[in-house]
């Protein structure tokens, strides 16, 4: 699986604001190998979350306070650091680092709903981006010697649009040059259109080329567009060798449609001739920057930069493996938000990395979908809705 180094500038050294106070911080970061695990290095691990925490805690008000009625309390957060709702950062600006020292500004949703806010010093994304690409080097999907065609189905750039999904998007462009980049949310002048036609045509071209053809982005449009393509009795195609797809954004706000992920792996096999070994999904969040990229088996497992927890839905207490609850992701990579300890408003069951059949040891965890009543709004809730009497 893994793959041999090759030279990425996303590789390169990045340095902590200040290396007296967030030594063991570097020391993790920079850790070469993603999923390695043992205790130095969970002993290392704690060591940064111990220096991230009195770090926001010396620079954000908010989170002082937080830590002191926690530790008054006497309830033991994993790792010191209590938790804060993914929810907090779509009504509230704290940050731990003065707003001149801000490189990047994102936000979580499109043009409708609440907005996460988040701020990112050049370590913070710098940091995220390496993770990435740790990843990707291990996968051997770093390839600078091999162009490739794109597929993004995500927001084609327009003036302002500063979306965390759009962002990460084009940042996995950097990692095999482009000899065509097509987008399905085509930019209009005052918002954005998935065009399924332009889609369905662009495949159809790509699978002409002797290139491979990456396809980044929302699942659900992917799967729009087999649809689409079944509705006009298009026959399969077959994409170059080498093709790669990695999804991420989820189906919210078209649950109802949602098709397991194993039917739309086949369906992608059957219809774009990309085998499941090279198809892959992710989860991450603008609140919580630290990639989770499938393994060959298509489990979302930890890397060596964060602690996967998940806590209960009525205590909020942290449960055993296969339990499902709030998600809860902790990592000291954050320098810029007190964003260290964050619970999404995912459902989710972890397990531990055994019961996995591939070669990494670390826990995994399972998506079960979006916690609460009404619509929780997102990027992917944004797009979805302009898919509406496209399929």
């Amino acid at each position: 699986m893994s793959g041999s180094p090759v030279a990425n500038p996303h590789l390169d050294p990045v340095e902590v604001p200040d290396p007296g106070l967030l030594p063991r911080v570097q020391e993790l970061c920079d850790l070469t190998d993603p999923y390695t695990c043992g205790p130095r290095q969970e002993e290392l691990f704690a060591a940064a979350m111990a220096e991230i925490n009195a770090w926001h805690a010396d620079r954000s008000p908010f989170f002082r306070s937080l830590a002191e009625r926690a530790g008054r309390g006497g309830a033991a957060e994993p790792y010191g650091a209590p938790p804060v709702h993914a929810n907090f950062f779509k009504r509230h600006e704290v940050l731990s680092i003065p707003r001149d020292e801000v490189e990047l500004h994102l936000t979580s949703s499109g043009t409708t709903g609440q907005k996460s806010q988040m701020f990112f010093d050049r370590w913070t994304i710098r940091a995220a981006q390496r993770m990435v690409a740790r990843i990707f080097e291990r996968n051997g999907w770093i390839t600078p010697d091999q162009e490739v065609n794109y597929l993004l189905y995500s927001y084609e750039p327009a003036p302002g649009l500063n979306l965390g999904t759009a962002f990460t998007d084009n940042y996995l462009c950097d990692f095999a040059p482009a000899r065509q980049v097509e987008y399905a949310l085509r930019h209009t002048g005052s918002g954005h259109e998935f065009d399924p036609f332009g889609t369905v045509a662009a495949l159809r071209r790509f699978a002409q080329d002797d290139l491979p053809v990456r396809i980044l982005g929302f699942p659900a449009f992917l799967w729009f567009t087999l649809e689409r393509m079944r509705a006009m009795g298009l026959p399969p195609l077959s994409l170059p060798e080498g093709s790669l797809i990695v999804l991420g954004g989820g189906w919210k706000g078209h649950t109802d449609r949602q098709i397991g992920k194993e039917e739309l792996y086949a369906r992608v096999t059957e219809q774009l001739g990309v085998p499941s070994e090279r198809i892959r999904d992710t989860f991450g969040s603008v609140e919580h920057c630290v990639p989770y990229i499938e393994c060959d088996h298509h489990r979302l497992h930890a890397p060596v930069w964060s602690r996967v927890f998940v806590r209960s839905t009525r205590t909020l207490e942290p449960l055993p493996h296969g339990e499902p609850g709030f998600l809860h992701l902790v990592s000291p990579y954050i320098t810029s938000v007190p964003a260290q300890s964050v619970v999404m408003g995912d459902l989710a069951a972890l397990q531990p990395g055994r019961e996995c059949p591939c070669d990494l040891e670390t826990p995994w965890f399972t998506v079960l979908g979006r916690a609460g009543v009404s619509r929780n709004r997102s990027c992917a809730v944004a797009a979805a809705e302009l898919m509406k009497g496209l399929s």
